[in-house]
C-alpha cells in the first residue's frame, strides 16, 4: 500500500499529513490559511492522490512557518509513501494553462533533492500568504520527498493565476512520476540500482 501518515511537531507547529498516492482525490485540508488550502486541495485533485492535511502554526507571527512546515511534512509523506521507490514511473512534467498564465513542473523522484522555481510576481502576496513563501514551499517540498524539482511560470499577469496553475502543474506531474509502470515490474528506475 503506497501510503502514508507523518506527524511532525515543533515549538513553532504541529501538521499531520496523510497520503495515498493511489487516490481518487479525496481531501481534507485545514491550515488555518485558506489560499494555502485551496492550493493543497489542487495537489489532492489533479494528482489524485487522496491528502489528508492538518496544520496548527503560530499564524500570529505570520504564514512562514505553517507554509515551510506543511511543505516539509508533505514531502515526508511522499518519499515515506514511495517506499524504495522501485518500479515507478520516476519522472514526470505539466504545463500547466490558468487564463492568461501558463506554468511548468518537471520532477524527478531522483533520491536526490533540488528545486528550482522561476516565477515572476506581481504584487507582494496573495491570499495573504507572501509570494515568497511559494518558491519557498516547493524548495521544502523537494527536500523532504528526496526528489529534483523545476517549476516555472512562463507567463502570467494574476498572482492568484500563477500560484494555482504551479500547483496544478505539480500535481500533474508527481501523478505522472509516481505511478506504476507496468514494464519495469520490481526494478529500480536507475543504472546505479539505488535511488
Amino acid at each position: 500500500m503506497r501510503q502514508a501518515e507523518i506527524q511532525r511537531q515543533t515549538a513553532e507547529t504541529q501538521v499531520r499529513v496523510a497520503l495515498n498516492l493511489d487516490g481518487t482525490g479525496r481531501h481534507t485540508v485545514a491550515t488555518g490559511l485558506p489560499f494555502l488550502d485551496h492550493m493543497l486541495r489542487h495537489l489532492a485533485v489533479h494528482g489524485l492522490f487522496d491528502l489528508t492535511v492538518k496544520a496548527q502554526g503560530d499564524l500570529e507571527v505570520d504564514p512562514h512557518h505553517t507554509v515551510e512546515d506543511t511543505a516539509l511534512t508533505l514531502g515526508m509523506a511522499f518519499n515515506q509513501a514511495l517506499g524504495d521507490r522501485r518500479g515507478i514511473v520516476r519522472m514526470g512534467h505539466a504545463y500547466v494553462p490558468m487564463d492568461e498564465t501558463l506554468a511548468f513542473v518537471a520532477v524527478d523522484l531522483s533520491g536526490r533533492p533540488y528545486a528550482v522555481v522561476q516565477a515572476q510576481w506581481h504584487g507582494p502576496s496573495v491570499g495573504g500568504i507572501p509570494n515568497s513563501l511559494w518558491p519557498h514551499f516547493l524548495e521544502s517540498f523537494a527536500v523532504t520527498a528526496r526528489c529534483n524539482l523545476h517549476a516555472r511560470v512562463l507567463y502570467g499577469q494574476d498572482d492568484h493565476h500563477q500560484a494555482e496553475a504551479l500547483f496544478k502543474a505539480l500535481a500533474r506531474a508527481l501523478d505522472t512520476a509516481t505511478m506504476m509502470d507496468p514494464r519495469r515490474g520490481e526494478t529500480l528506475p536507475s543504472t546505479k540500482g539505488v535511488l
